[in-house]
């Protein structure tokens, strides 16, 4: 029994060790790492980090300042590909499904303005897709001084947008791209959203949420207080949004909810109480995005929605005679006041660049996901591939598809980086 606890000793001490060596090789080979925090390894990772950078606040101009920017480092094997994660808001410890598909490293990068990732003064003139694609670039090279493989970019939603243009600004920087259900918005309200709500589901489910709608905004007198219990039992404000105004926003946004998340016209509720249609609404849209603390934590997000990246409008036009307190909702009303909102549409440059130099990328969408008709098709003849989930909504991800689509998406992995892919 001794020798059993001698031997696991040593194996710890080794183990202790060779983290201890990794950490001084991060810290000799990136000078700029502000504090590095351990973390609990989880998968096949061996060693996990928090990582602070010292980035500069204006790449144009150093002299601007700095901030501290936030990134994930999960270590596997030096030998292996780098799977660089492109958040586009907070970021988190999590390892994404292409990690385990690559059996990779992976290093999350935490958006600007967001998380740790905020700067002293929220000056908006820095808060530029530019000045992201140069954070991105300047970790490219920093840990690329460390892992010299194959690195692979991937993303979600914004940050699936965010992956996109990252690709388009520095093409080099990675052998393969994988967004998922990335819009590549063209207007500050691109309407090909509201199209493709109006075609989803059929003329009696169309009919239902409508019906639903309209009942949930003639009992606003019994649906508001039952708001305000909501927001008193989770220690909620609506000072920025009222509570009327909450209601408005929450059932305009409801049928774009209703098919970002997959919903399906039988869970509607039919003849539904005041309470019903509370719990149903807050289930799809959540009545807490409207609150004082979730709309200061997404307004950088929708700062950049309405200047460059553009985003959806409402579908208001069979419930208008029932607003009340937000007869014209806008998004617009989410982004910071009193400064220049002015629209320049970033991501046309993208699909300018994806249209003539988009090879090598894999794009995943959800069929009834309204952002998917944002979604960008590749060009016949371009080296690329979009997959589309049948039914798919937001959530949709490799391990959604059918045994068929995935071999298909493993195949294509496999070809374009002439590498072993772990088929889960």
């Amino acid at each position: 029994m001794n020798r059993l606890i001698v031997v696991f000793f040593l194996l710890f001490l080794s183990f202790s060790v060779k983290a201890t060596d990794f950490e001084k090789l991060l810290r000799k080979k990136i000078p700029n790492i502000i504090s590095i925090t351990k973390l609990e390894s989880k998968d096949h990772f061996a060693e996990e980090y928090e990582i602070l950078l010292k980035q500069n606040i204006d790449h144009t101009n150093p002299k601007a300042g700095s901030f501290q920017q936030r990134v994930f480092l999960s270590h596997f094997d030096r030998k292996k590909p780098m799977l660089i994660v492109t958040e586009g808001y907070n970021a988190r410890q999590r390892t994404y499904e292409l990690a385990r598909i690559l059996r990779s490293n992976q290093l999350i990068v935490e958006y600007r303005y967001f998380g740790k990732s905020k700067p002293q003064k929220m000056d908006w003139k820095y808060l530029k897709n530019d000045q992201a694609m140069e954070d991105l670039h300047s970790i490219r090279k920093l840990f690329g001084k460390i892992y010299k493989r194959k690195w692979v970019s991937t993303g979600i939603s914004k940050g699936g947008t965010t992956c996109l243009m990252y690709k388009a600004k520095y093409p080099k920087d990675v052998k393969v791209a994988i967004p998922y259900v990335a819009p590549l918005a063209i207007a500050q309200e691109d309407q090909r959203t509201n199209k493709h709500i109006k075609a989803m589901g059929g003329k009696e489910c169309q009919a239902k949420l409508t019906k639903f709608q309209r009942t949930a905004l003639e009992k606003r007198d019994k649906i508001i207080p039952l708001l305000k219990d909501f927001a008193s039992l989770n220690g909620m404000q609506f000072t920025y949004v009222s509570y009327e105004k909450a209601l408005d926003y929450a059932v305009s946004e409801f049928t774009f909810s209703f098919w970002q998340w997959g919903y399906t016209c039988d869970k509607i509720p039919e003849n539904p109480s005041a309470k019903e249609i509370f719990s149903f609404i807050n289930q799809v849209v959540s009545f807490d995005f409207y609150s004082d603390a979730t709309c200061q934590l997404y307004l950088p997000a929708f700062y950049q929605f309405v200047t460059e990246n553009g985003y959806y409008g409402f579908t208001t036009d069979h419930i208008q005679d029932l607003l009340v307190a937000e007869p014209h909702p806008t998004n617009l009303t989410f982004a910071p006041q009193n400064i220049d909102l002015s629209f320049t549409p970033y991501c046309q440059n993208v699909i300018n660049f994806l249209d003539k130099k988009g090879k090598k990328i894999l794009y995943i969408y959800g069929e009834v996901d309204p952002w998917t008709a944002c979604g960008y098709r590749p060009k016949a003849g371009m080296k690329a591939l979009r997959m589309t989930k049948k039914g798919g909504s937001h959530t949709t991800r490799i391990a959604s598809f059918d045994d068929e689509e995935r071999m298909l998406i493993y195949d294509t992995l496999h070809k374009w980086l002439r590498m072993k892919i772990n088929r889960l």
